[in-house]
């Protein structure tokens, strides 16, 4: 079993001067969307410090091939160990990039013993998340898990990506807390891995009908005369809602999917509470005028 010291000097990934040499080539297609979630804020740490691909050679101990292999996520899966030394190598921490990256060997049809035998291979002590990033995740998991489930629809999916946002939040909790507004930057995060897995009209919008059976109205009204109307009426109106720009689409699904007060959705989207009014008031409009323009034969 290896255990890798931590590099002299970690680089901090909110590092702006320009990078010398030359960056990685982009990111094969054939990576999936697992792999993507780790494997891009690595990258991103990597652009935004001095470190070089023959500095990850000597603070790593692998090859620049091997790294290259590891960076644009092409040939073959990473085995841990220098999955880890990498990241090390970055100053990125490690238990959540450690849970990403065996979600994505999963992914990638890794079975649970290689799995295991790899993450053995390593000795490394988890470090503890930073205070104000665990509090900041118990503030607004259940909005983020309510939101999730209504693309998702079921518990499981919902909780599993909320976790992995949260993951990927961790790796990157240094740009995030710097950047203009956390919120609003967690959110977009939160949002963007939603809407990968959500399922998909053929024109590329999320697609919300299934969600339609989750909804108090519809349970409400399952034996009672007229409700295949109503049911009619709540697809016509969620597939509207998914017409709308993103901040009142995320807006109307809060509200009027999840229950969250107004209040609330201004407090995860990161907007002024009157503008959540001024954004609700708009998606309705939006929403009637939609449902009322004849569709094109």
């Amino acid at each position: 079993m290896m255990s890798l010291p931590g590099p002299a000097h970690q680089p901090s990934p909110l590092h702006t001067t320009a990078k010398r040499g030359r960056p990685p080539a982009p990111i094969s297609p054939d990576a999936g969307l697992s792999h993507c979630a780790w494997l891009e804020p690595v990258r991103n740490s990597l652009f935004a410090s001095r470190l070089t691909l023959d500095d990850l050679v000597v603070r790593s101990g692998y090859s620049k091939t091997r790294i290259s292999q590891l960076l644009r996520g092409n040939d073959y899966y990473p085995p841990w160990e220098i999955t880890f030394s990498v990241t090390r190598a970055l100053g990125l921490p490690t238990r959540p990039l450690r849970r990403l990256w065996a979600v994505a060997a999963r992914e990638a049809r890794k079975g649970d013993d290689w799995i295991k035998n790899c993450i053995e291979q390593v000795a490394h002590q988890g470090e503890e998340p930073p205070l104000p990033y665990q509090a900041f995740t118990d503030d607004v998991r259940g909005i983020y898990t309510d939101y999730a489930r209504a693309f998702l629809l079921t518990d499981q999916r919902a909780h599993w990506v909320v976790s992995e946002a949260f993951d990927i939040l961790w790796v990157c909790w240094d740009t995030a807390t710097a950047s203009d507004n956390l919120h609003r930057y967690a959110w977009r995060l939160l949002r963007s891995r939603v809407m990968l897995r959500a399922p998909r009209h053929h024109d590329g919008r999320p697609d919300l009908r299934a969600a339609v059976f989750s909804t108090r109205e519809v349970h409400n009204n399952m034996t009672v005369p007229g409700h295949l109307v109503v049911l009619t009426e709540l697809v016509d109106l969620f597939d509207a809602i998914t017409r709308l720009p993103d901040d009142q689409m995320d807006a109307a699904v809060l509200h009027y999917l999840c229950g969250t007060p107004h209040q609330a959705i201004a407090h995860v989207l990161a907007i002024a509470p009157t503008l959540t009014h001024a954004v609700d008031h708009h998606a309705r409009a939006t929403v009637e005028a939609l449902l009322t323009t004849p569709t094109p034969e």
